[in-house]
């Protein structure tokens, strides 16, 4: 059987990858800081236990069949370093970039958007000839694109293929944006404040896309770039009533044209000043890729699961990756102020 080494098995995006190439006939080894398994996988799957950092211990597990290793945590060039030192162990690789390394024609980027009139015009759709930000260890984007760059100047000894991930959403999300306008729902709140008119669009990209993409790029090995993402970018109001159909809500969208009119109203986790909609036609042909879910179809596993998190405890412990990122998104004191002045 082929063999195949998924790294970051446990992830959001590493679960239900685990299960695709199983059922498409690979022998999965899961590793993962843990090492646990997860409830959806075949009994043939082998859970182990990996530090990331440990050079040796991945040799050990990568052997000399490794027919494909898919990381889903590459973050620096030191990984990137750490695979193309064990090309000759290894078929071919899958590895998770990120939709934030591009920049615009201004050289404006995810790491610019705080900046006045930072926030990036991308040509709709995105290409991946697109320019990237520069390679380095500055910022999250920049990493990524050293990793990028490590690779596909390896590509002749290991070819790789790299998927650029929108907006990742799904079950295990440290960070779902969806949180947003489930946890509203929950709390009553039949009003909500949101900024750009709530035509913003920030291409979105299911796990479930993410692993068909993986798996068929399994079976065709190429060193390239591809833009990961589902075949919609719904707007941030289609979102909210998406949420609100699965949830059984009725709530009033109070649209506000321009940015948050205060630091904590209004400033959803897609609202964004400029479209950001990927174009998918290179995966469509390098891969023969075509869609398998739709974002509405992927939000009922996608809610439950945020549901059943909120239900542990104060938001900002259970999803301390998101309020560090977004800050209070709940300030329903500030948003009440605001409502009640307008």
């Amino acid at each position: 059987m082929r063999r195949a080494v998924v790294i970051g098995a446990t992830g959001q995006i590493g679960r239900p990858t685990v299960a695709a190439l199983a059922r498409d006939g690979w022998e999965v080894t899961a590793a993962s800081r843990g090492g646990d398994r997860d409830d959806d996988w075949p009994d043939g799957v082998r859970a182990v236990r990996l530090d990331r950092e440990d050079d040796k211990a991945l040799e050990t597990l990568l052997g000399h069949d490794c027919d494909l290793l898919v990381d889903m945590v590459a973050f620096k060039a030191r990984h990137a370093r750490q695979l193309t030192g064990l090309a000759d162990r290894i078929g071919s690789a899958v590895v998770i970039s990120s939709v934030s390394v591009y920049e615009d024609d201004k050289g404006r980027g995810f790491d610019t958007q705080s900046e006045p009139d930072g926030f990036p015009h991308y040509p709709l759709p995105l290409p991946e000839t697109q320019t990237t930000v520069a390679p380095g260890d500055a910022t999250y984007s920049t990493a990524k694109v050293a990793v990028e760059h490590e690779l596909l100047a390896a590509g002749d000894r290991l070819p790789t293929t790299l998927l650029r991930a929108g907006a990742v959403h799904g079950p295990h999300c440290r960070t779902p944006r969806e949180l947003y306008f489930v946890k509203r729902n929950l709390d009553g709140r039949r009003r909500r404040v949101i900024a750009y008119g709530g035509r913003s669009r920030f291409h979105p990209v299911s796990v479930h896309t993410l692993a068909e993409l993986i798996r068929l790029a399994a079976a065709r090995p190429g060193s390239r770039v591809l833009n990961a993402v589902d075949a919609e970018a719904p707007t941030v109001v289609e979102i909210a009533a998406a949420i609100d159909a699965v949830m059984g809500a009725d709530a009033e969208n109070i649209l506000v044209d321009g940015p948050a009119p205060a630091p904590t109203v209004g400033d959803t986790p897609w609202s964004v000043p400029a479209p950001v909609i990927c174009d998918m036609s290179a995966a469509e042909r390098e891969l023969g890729y075509r869609p398998v879910v739709t974002y509405a179809e992927t939000l009922p596993e996608t809610v439950d699961w945020i549901t059943h998190q909120l239900a542990r405890g104060d938001w900002r412990e259970v999803y301390p990756k998101m309020y560090a990122a977004y800050g209070d998104l709940f300030d329903y004191a500030a948003e009440d102020v605001w409502l009640a002045r307008r």
